[in-house]
């Protein structure tokens, strides 16, 4: 069983950065097995696929809305995935949830979401 925890959410105003940081654990797991993503859910809204990182090779993948301000990146010396999200609009205020899916299996597993509100 993996377990994912989000952290590094909160109040920011427009124009601002957040980094948003995601840890994995479990037992017997490695890191780099998985392809790691994060996702949002606004209120009224269905959650929707933000970036994700493959294990290796293809380069990452962003929803159109994001291009250009948000970064995915991984560690897998630290069982980290991160997302560096600059120049923050409101309507980017939402729960952010990271994902891990097992390459091989397409088993996935869900963090339990941290909270990004950009407002004035």
């Amino acid at each position: 069983q993996l377990q994912l925890v989000e952290s590094g959410g909160g109040l920011v105003q427009p124009g601002g950065s957040l980094r948003l940081s995601c840890a994995a654990s479990g037992f017997g797991f490695t890191f780099g097995a998985y392809a790691m993503s994060w996702y949002r859910e606004a209120p009224g809204k269905e959650r929707e696929l933000v970036a994700a990182v493959p294990t290796v090779g293809s380069s990452a993948f962003y929803a159109d809305s994001v291009k250009g301000r948000f970064t995915i990146s991984r560690d897998n010396n630290k069982n980290t995935v991160y997302l560096q999200m600059n120049s923050l609009k409101p309507e980017d205020t939402a729960v952010y949830y990271c994902k891990a899916v097992r390459a091989t299996s397409g088993r996935g597993y869900w963090g339990q979401g941290t909270q990004v509100t950009v407002s004035s």
